[in-house]
């Protein structure tokens, strides 16, 4: 295989597309969504839905016939086939019996909301954590979430299968440049509080957090960039009682996020 023909494997590996020739099932139109929560999300949010892939053999439940009847509703071909069809179709993962194939996601433009808690991931690379942070992102009703173009996890069928659907009700908005678009929110009137560990951050429990908040969430490891660091106007972080320095980005920054979200609801 060439060059060439491996990238182009590698792009629909991450869109969690599969040929489907040798399985005798249709081609393909979009992204292969696994997952009952997923799929049941997506069918109710923004993508357009091409065909729903069902196990054969699987106890309808409740549950499936929900999927099953909103897939119908949307105008997508509802298709039984065998669990090693869809097996191969999002390569081992677990799909629970069923798959959608629907329209890519639809990002949105940068545009600040009136108000709220925004969040900003500074190029978080692990889809899991992704999912993680985006499913807690829509359980506080965050109203805009921005993600880096390059070098960060994008949406893909695996965050949203982490995200149990969750992602499909957000507004998220793919970036070129994070700090660039940090200056544009504070120009908007928003201040960046940024979570980090280091000494110079203050314990978020104790501090006055200024509204309206983009809370910046940095990387797995490398915690937020220099130059996006620059553009925060105060640095928080979690008190540890425990033996452990710290907890993971996902974990972190939900917690951080409710304790943020709840402060605007008390008031």
């Amino acid at each position: 295989m060439g060059r060439r023909a491996v990238a182009a494997e590698q792009r629909r590996r991450s869109r969690g597309t599969a040929p489907s020739a040798s399985d005798g099932l249709p081609p393909v139109r979009g992204e292969v969504l696994y997952g009952r929560n997923a799929v049941a999300e997506a069918l109710r949010g923004r993508r357009q839905a091409h065909q729903l892939f069902m196990a054969e053999g699987i106890r309808q439940d409740a549950r499936l016939a929900a999927i099953r009847q909103a897939a119908e509703l949307a105008g997508a071909n509802v298709t039984e086939v065998p669990r090693a069809s869809l097996d191969r179709m999002t390569h081992g993962a677990n799909h629970q019996g069923v798959t959608l194939d629907a329209s890519s996601y639809r990002y949105v433009e940068l545009t600040p909301p009136p108000d709220g808690v925004i969040v900003a991931l500074d190029h978080l690379q692990d889809p899991q954590n992704l999912g993680t942070l985006l499913r807690a992102a829509e359980a506080c009703a965050v109203p805009l979430v921005l993600i880096p173009a390059d070098r960060a996890a994008e949406i893909s069928p695996a965050v949203v299968n982490a995200s149990a659907g969750a992602v499909e009700h957000l507004r998220v908005s793919k970036v070129i440049n994070l700090a660039r678009s940090l200056d544009e929110l504070k120009q908007a009137g928003w201040w960046v509080a940024g979570l980090d560990e280091g000494d110079a951050s203050e314990d978020i429990y104790d501090t006055k957090v200024p509204d309206p908040t983009v809370l910046l969430i940095g990387s797995e490891g490398q915690g937020i960039s220099l130059n996006v660091r620059r553009r925060c106007d105060i640095l928080v972080r979690l008190p540890m009682y425990g033996r452990v320095a710290s907890l993971n980005a996902a974990t972190a920054g939900s917690v951080a996020l409710f304790e943020l979200t709840s402060r605007r609801m008390a008031k």
